[in-house]
């Protein structure tokens, strides 16, 4: 997958993390990983008042984005490492990662 196919892909996922599509952000997950994945990570739980993609790269054979969003408990620093599944690249793990200036 190129540079750009995982952008945009990347960009979708973010997409329905803003909307509050759960459910479609779920299916770009790895399923047997969805038991544990969230485990001592913070993710967005409803609205988001904005967000920004931070970095989107290529590292040792996955993929990575990491964004930053802004949700009315506080901003939130999420990084999701993609790994290619029978063919498709799924969202397989998640952590936190410190945002600048937030003093949460």
């Amino acid at each position: 997958m190129s540079a750009e196919e995982f952008r945009a892909l990347y960009e979708r996922h973010v997409g329905y993390v803003v909307a509050g599509d759960m459910k479609a952000a779920l299916a770009d997950m790895v399923q047997e990983n969805l038991p544990t994945v969230f485990e001592g990570v913070i993710v967005p739980r409803g609205a988001v008042n904005g967000h920004e993609i931070k970095a989107v790269r290529a590292e040792d054979g996955k993929q990575i984005g990491e964004t930053v969003y802004d949700t009315p408990e506080g901003m939130i620093g999420l990084r999701s490492i993609w790994e290619l599944h029978d063919g498709v690249w799924k969202a397989a793990a998640l952590e936190n990662f410190p945002v600048p200036g937030d003093t949460a």
